[in-house]
């Protein structure tokens, strides 16, 4: 069925009810209201004049369905293009106009809710019959009552449709949107104990035949650019594959277009998942993995199914399940009347038989007739039967497979976990070693730290003493220095006394060079300070005592040998320094010594000498 015959069915309901005198006949008037309503819906431009001028010559009257239908095949239906507008929009609009007049209270308020009744009034206009006004055959409402069930996870039982069908003989040639309606709410076809329940199923329905849902959905799915996986609830129509976050399809993430050159085949276990399988695009490639093999092999086939509806350029499954039906019935009626024209020549063959022999005979024959009609149904359904069990047997062939190669697939995988595992075990002894070896290492390595923070603090302690040995070293080096250079200026000032006392003055500067250098030795070993500055004190006694000695005021002496000196004598206004005075007469008493003069010794120098 195309858009223009889905289109038409609820524009029929819509011009119906506006027939409030049910003549076939509505005012000019509320056509146009009508047109301007399904223009805007549509989204088609809405032209005002053209109404106006189709319908001229009749300005007053009222226009019949007949006079509307060539203004809407040509300015309506003709320009409506599948895509550019929403038809659950288009038939909430008919369905609004339509149930006011003819939906009864007692409907809404039974099992039905006005939102159900929505839903079912358009899968009733999906499978109603292509003619008007519009009626459901008891093999269409059999299939949506037991899709319904089916959604509750229940058996439809259809004793109660046939004791309504017995009992209403005009039901058995179809039954109306209303009279449906009327009955399923009154409980007469499905009995349901929750109306939540059944609210949900027509919802389930409604979404797979109405919006041409194949599958639904959560799959595992592997990005494209993060390559990791993610649960997404998956949406099949026969055109592309939509996937969202979750079952609410609030937020949608992305779609897999289903174009021509577009496959799906299965994959093999990798990653760690399994039940694996792909869609192959012109653009990209699609992973994707199922909860078990059962779930793969039906997401497998219903998008082959998907791929081959738009390779034939149909869009829903349902329609062509609804046509396939149609065609069965009418192939069997065809039967049917075949089989009843056969029986009529042999009525005519045999004119001269009396009228009760006629009468056996087509009494006779009708069995017959319904027999044979019965056989060719029942091998009919045999084939059908045999070619379902030949395809189940092949799909458990392929399940068993697929079982086995899973087996096989876990084993190795087992055998894959149990190696690693020992090599993980190795690794986390060989981890422990290290880190008992590297324990070790940290406490050496602490030892090591220690010790030579021990040694720095004993060398700056070594270091330290060593500096203070050098500054008293350098503190008695300057005190002897000083020491040497008082005794040169006393040997100076010394010097210039008279000669009877010069003799004293070589005994007291002999005796003090011995005094200096014992004065001046510095011990073998300073260890304390203390010592040190003993011995410094010692020192500055004897020098004291030598100065004091040195300083004694000269006096009248006895008369004493003068040591000779050379007749050498200065000029007139010339004199000798001290240290000049003492080079000369050292000088000359090495002279002296040298001729063989000895003076004699004096008091001290012989007392020394003992």
């Amino acid at each position: 069925m195309d858009l223009k015959s889905e289109l038409l069915k609820s524009i029929w309901y819509a011009f119906t009810s506006l027939d409030v005198e049910q003549s076939g006949k509505v005012s000019k008037s509320q056509l146009k209201v009508l047109s301007h309503n399904l223009y805007t819906v549509l989204n088609i431009p809405h032209d005002p004049v053209v109404l106006e001028e189709h319908f001229k010559d009749d300005n007053d009257g009222p226009v019949s369905n007949q006079g509307y239908m060539p203004y809407l095949n040509k300015y309506i239906l003709a320009k409506a293009t599948e895509g550019t507008f929403c038809k659950e929009t288009f038939d909430d609009l008919c369905w609004t106009m339509t149930s006011k007049k003819n939906c009864k209270p007692s409907v809404q308020q039974g099992l039905c809710s006005p939102k159900d009744c929505f839903k079912l009034f358009c899968l009733f206009n999906l499978l109603s019959e292509d003619r008007y006004p519009l009626v459901i055959i008891q093999p269409e409402i059999e299939y949506l009552l037991t899709k319904i069930s089916n959604a509750m996870s229940l058996e439809w039982d259809g004793t109660s449709l046939e004791e309504l069908l017995s009992q209403n003989a005009a039901l058995q040639d179809g039954m109306s949107v209303w009279e449906f309606l009327e009955h399923l709410s009154a409980g007469q076809l499905l009995h349901v104990e929750s109306k939540e329940t059944f609210s949900l199923a027509v919802d389930d329905v409604f979404m797979e035949m109405y919006h041409s849902i194949i599958k639904k959905g959560y799959l595992l799915k592997k990005g494209h650019v993060r390559r990791n996986w993610q649960e997404r609830w998956f949406v099949l129509k026969p055109s592309s594959l939509m996937y969202y976050v979750n079952e609410d399809l609030k937020e949608k993430k992305g779609e897999v277009l289903l174009e021509e050159g577009s496959v799906v085949e299965n994959l093999s276990d990798k990653e760690g998942r399994r039940c694996l399988f792909c869609v192959n695009t012109p653009i990209r490639t699609y992973e994707m993995s199922a909860s078990d093999m059962k779930q793969r092999v039906d997401w497998v086939q219903a998008i082959q199914t998907a791929l081959r509806l738009r390779a034939e350029g149909k869009s829903s499954l349902h329609q062509e399940l609804k046509l396939s039906r149609r065609k069965q019935r009418e192939i069997l009626q065809r039967s049917q009347n075949n089989q009843s024209s056969h029986s009529e020549p042999i009525a005519v063959e045999v004119p001269q038989h009396s009228a009760p022999e006629q009468q056996g005979e087509t009494k006779s024959s009708e069995p017959h007739i319904e027999s044979t009609t019965q056989r060719e149904v029942e091998a009919k359904l045999i084939e059908e039967e045999k070619q379902e069990r030949e395809k189940q047997q092949k799909i458990q062939r392929d399940l068993e497979r697929q079982l086995e190669e899973a087996k096989e697939a876990k084993e190795k995988m087992t055998a894959t976990l149990t190696e690693m595992a020992k090599e993980v075990q190795q690794q986390k002894k060989m981890i422990h070693e290290l880190q008992l070896t590297q324990v070790k290492l940290e406490e050496a390595l602490n030892a090591q730290i220690h010790a030579r923070l021990e040694e720095d603090g004993i060398r700056q302690e070594l270091e330290r003493q060593l500096e203070e040995e050098q500054k008293k070293l350098v503190e008695v080096l300057l005190y002897q220095s000083q020491l040497e250079t008082s005794a040169v200026r006393s040997q100076e000032d010394s010097s210039t006394t008279t000669s009877p006392i010069s003799q004293p003055t070589e005994e007291s500067t002999e005796e003090i060079p011995v005094q200096d250098s014992t004065s001046t030795a510095t011990p073998p070993n300073i260890q304390r300070s203390e010592e040190s500055s003993q011995h410094n004190t010692e020192m500055l006694k004897n020098w004291k005592i030598q100065h004091n000695h040195l300083m004694k005021p000269i006096t009248p002496g006895d008369k004493v040998e003068h040591v000779p000196v050379k007749s050498t004598c200065l000029g007139q206004g010339q004199a000798l320094t001290s240290s000049e005075f003492i080079a000369k007469v050292k000088t000359g008493i090495t002279q002296e010594k040298g001729n063989g003069y000895s003076p004699s010794p004096t008091e001290e120098e012989e007392e020394q000498d003992s």
